[in-house]
C-alpha cells in the first residue's frame, strides 16, 4: 500500500512542468470536461475501481510474456497479473482528472515509479499492446507528474515509437502483429509531439493498410486465420492509431489502398456479422498450428461460432471516428470508460 502523505510532498516539491508538450487521445480541451462527468454512473465505476488500485501495490516486472503461451506456459500467469497494473494505471488518471483529488495523482505515481525504468519496451507487440492504457494515462497526467517521472516516460514511449517503427518498415508482416506496432508507435509518437515520429508511423500506417487490407475489406488474418476474432484483433488497433490522428486534425480514416479499399470498407466487411446477419464458425481452417492448440487447451472464443459481442469496443471506438457506426455499437453494448469520458 502506498504511503499517501510521503508521496504527496514529493509530489508537490518536485519540479513541475507546464502542460504537456504532446498526446496521443485526450486533448486538453477533453481533459478540462472531463470534470463535468463526476456524478455518473461510469464515472462512480472508474473511481470505485481507482480506490481499489490506490490500496493495493504495483507489481511490475522487467518483462512480460503471454504471446504464444498456453495456460501456466513460462511466466503467462505472473505476467497477466502484473499487466493488470496497466488499466489500473489509467483508472487512477480517470479518477484525478474527474474528482480533483490528488490521492489519485499521488497513486498514480507511484505506479509509474514503480514500472519506469524498470521495465524497458522488449518490441513484441502483442505482449506490449495493452500499454496503451499507460499512454492514454500520460496524457491525463503528464503535466502534473515529477519531472523525475515525465524524463522515464518520455523515455519509454520513445523507445515504442522508434523500435516499433524500426520494425514496422522492416518485417514482412501483413497481419494483426503489424497493427498492434503502428498502434503503439502512433500514440507514443503524437504523446512526444515529434513530427518525424508521427509522420514514420503515418507512412508504415498506409503501407500496412495496402498489405492487409484485401480489395472486398477482409483482412490478411481472415484468410489466413478464418476466424473473426483476428479481425477485431487487427483492426481495432488500427483504429486507435487512426483516433490519434483524427484528434490532432489528421484524416488517416480515409487513406485509401491501391486496389481501393479503407479502414471504412474493412468494417462494412465486419458489419453483417456483427449485426447478426451472417454467421462463422472460427478456426475451422486456420493454417496456425496454435489456434488448434489453444481449442484443444479449451480457451474459450476457439471454437464454434463467433459472438458478435466481442467487436463491442472496436465498433464504439469506429463510432468516434464515424457516426453511422453509433447505432450498432449502441447495440453491441457499453463503451470503455475512457471513451465516454473523453468525449
Amino acid at each position: 500500500m502506498f504511503k499517501p502523505l510521503v508521496l504527496s510532498l514529493l509530489l508537490i516539491s518536485a519540479p513541475i512542468t507546464a502542460l504537456a508538450s504532446g498526446f496521443a487521445i485526450f486533448s486538453p480541451l477533453s481533459i478540462n470536461r472531463m470534470a463535468q462527468t463526476g456524478d455518473t454512473p461510469v464515472a462512480r465505476q472508474v473511481l470505485h475501481a481507482a480506490d481499489l488500485a490506490r490500496h493495493r501495490n504495483p507489481q511490475p516486472l522487467p518483462r512480460v510474456h503471454t504471446e504464444g503461451t498456453l495456460p501456466h506456459q513460462g511466466i503467462r500467469d505472473q505476467s497477466i497479473a502484473a499487466e493488470a497494473d496497466w488499466p489500473a494505471i489509467l483508472n487512477l488518471a480517470l479518477a484525478w482528472r474527474i474528482s480533483g483529488d490528488d490521492v489519485y495523482l499521488v497513486a498514480l505515481s507511484g505506479y509509474l515509479d514503480a514500472w519506469f525504468p524498470l521495465y524497458h519496451a522488449s518490441l513484441n507487440p502483442i505482449d506490449e499492446t495493452n500499454l496503451d492504457t499507460v499512454i492514454l494515462a500520460y496524457d491525463l497526467t503528464a503535466d502534473r507528474l515529477p519531472s523525475a517521472t515525465r524524463a522515464n516516460m518520455d523515455d519509454f514511449l520513445r523507445q515504442l515509437a522508434t523500435g516499433y517503427i524500426a520494425q514496422a518498415r522492416l518485417k514482412k508482416d501483413h497481419g494483426n502483429w503489424q497493427s498492434h506496432r503502428i498502434k503503439l508507435a502512433t500514440m507514443a509518437a503524437f504523446a512526444l509531439n515529434d513530427t518525424a515520429l508521427i509522420n514514420g508511423a503515418h507512412k508504415v500506417f498506409e503501407k500496412h493498410l495496402a498489405n492487409n487490407l484485401q480489395a472486398d475489406g477482409s483482412v490478411f488474418d481472415f484468410h489466413e486465420r478464418d476466424a473473426l476474432h483476428y479481425v477485431v484483433y487487427d483492426l481495432q488497433p488500427l483504429l486507435m492509431a487512426t483516433l490519434a490522428a483524427q484528434r490532432h486534425d489528421q484524416n488517416w480514416v480515409q487513406d485509401v489502398t491501391p486496389e481501393g479499399a479503407t479502414l471504412g470498407k474493412a468494417l462494412d466487411w465486419l458489419t453483417p456479422y456483427a449485426q447478426g446477419d451472417e454467421t462463422h464458425i472460427e478456426y475451422v481452417h486456420s493454417t496456425v498450428k496454435f489456434d488448434s492448440q489453444r481449442r484443444d487447451a479449451g480457451e474459450p472464443g476457439f471454437s464454434g461460432p463467433w459472438d458478435p459481442q466481442s467487436a463491442t469496443q472496436l465498433f464504439n471506438l469506429a463510432a468516434l471516428l464515424d457516426q453511422r457506426y453509433a447505432p450498432l455499437a449502441a447495440r453491441l453494448g457499453r463503451p470503455a470508460a475512457w471513451m465516454v469520458l473523453g468525449q
